[in-house]
């Protein structure tokens, strides 16, 4: 009878040590999985940036020719304006094919002109706000059907977060600068529905002073440009942008809309600054960013400002 209990607790504590060591080894695989799948995550994340900057690249490069094709003017169906569908990347369609491994690396992407928004930065220089330019921020306000009043509020937040030339920028005591136009939600009465109406229609740019591009702008940023320019002739002047661009500023100021306007010295004909959106897919990672890319001073040497994920 002993025996017996002897045998049946050599049993229980073997399926027990059994039971006890599955569970180790289970667990020590478990670990082993998380840790693969992570490294094969941040190598999946590297190549998608990798990919990135192959893109950006490229995206430069289409704009050195355009500058060189066009030096002296900027217009909406430009080579740089021509999207990417999203295309397989033969690179990883050679990989699949010797290693058996489906990558499913694809990439696509669009330029687009940023002078064609109106640059916020432009309403304060030197901690100061100009009346023009808020005059023309006000505009643009009504054009999109929102209270101008805000304008002023958006302004002082400009001078106010503006560093002058040389000095160096308190963080106690200077307001958060103005990046991008989710921020005018520091500024009293705009609302995430005003931004998501406005958002297609601002910028802010790393320098102030540029002028907003005529041969790109949407009629609500034309017209807010002239004073006395209604927003269906500045629809018009847009519509006829389809076959006729404006080569020179004096195409522009000769228009028939334009006829007894004063014009104003904030826009042009050509652009500098562009936004690249691209989206990178890459088996389970997907990275979608903004780039702003700067053309400077008529020269092809495009580089990349800032990249921003989303």
């Amino acid at each position: 009878m002993k025996l017996k209990r002897q045998r049946g607790v050599a049993i229980i504590t073997a399926l027990l040590l059994t039971t006890l060591a599955i569970t180790i080894v289970t667990s020590l695989f478990w670990q082993q999985q998380v840790q693969v799948r992570s490294m094969e995550n941040q190598r999946l994340q590297l190549q998608t940036r990798w990919i990135l900057r192959g893109a950006l690249d490229l995206s430069r490069l289409i704009l050195n020719q355009d500058l060189m094709d066009s030096p002296n003017i900027t217009q909406q169906n430009g080579v740089w304006a021509t999207p990417l569908e999203e295309t397989r990347l033969d690179d990883y369609v050679e990989r699949e094919r010797l290693q058996g491994e489906n990558f499913d690396a694809t990439l696509s992407g669009r330029m687009t002109d940023a002078l064609a928004r109106y640059n916020l930065g432009n309403l304060a220089v030197s901690k100061v706000v100009s009346k023009e330019q808020l005059a023309v921020f006000q505009r643009l306000l009504s054009n999109l059907r929102l209270d101008p009043g805000l304008a002023q509020g958006v302004a002082d937040l400009v001078a106010q977060s503006q560093t002058l030339a040389g000095a160096q920028q308190s963080s106690s005591t200077e307001p958060m600068e103005l990046v991008r136009a989710e921020d005018l939600l520091a500024v009293s009465g705009f609302t995430p529905t005003a931004i998501d109406q406005l958002r297609d229609y601002v910028i802010v740019l790393p320098a102030s002073g540029t002028a907003v591009n005529v041969n790109t702008a949407p009629a609500e940023v034309v017209a807010a440009l002239v004073p006395g320019l209604s927003l269906s002739d500045a629809a018009a002047m847009v519509n006829t942008r389809k076959t006729v661009y404006y080569r020179q500023k004096a195409d522009f100021t000769g228009t028939a809309q334009m006829s007894g306007k004063a014009s104003l010295v904030f826009w042009d004909v050509r652009s500098d600054y562009f936004l690249a959106y691209s989206r990178v897919k890459l088996d389970r990672a997907t990275l979608e960013t903004q780039s702003l890319l700067v053309r400077p001073n008529k020269t092809p040497t495009t580089r990349v400002e800032w990249i921003r994920e989303y």
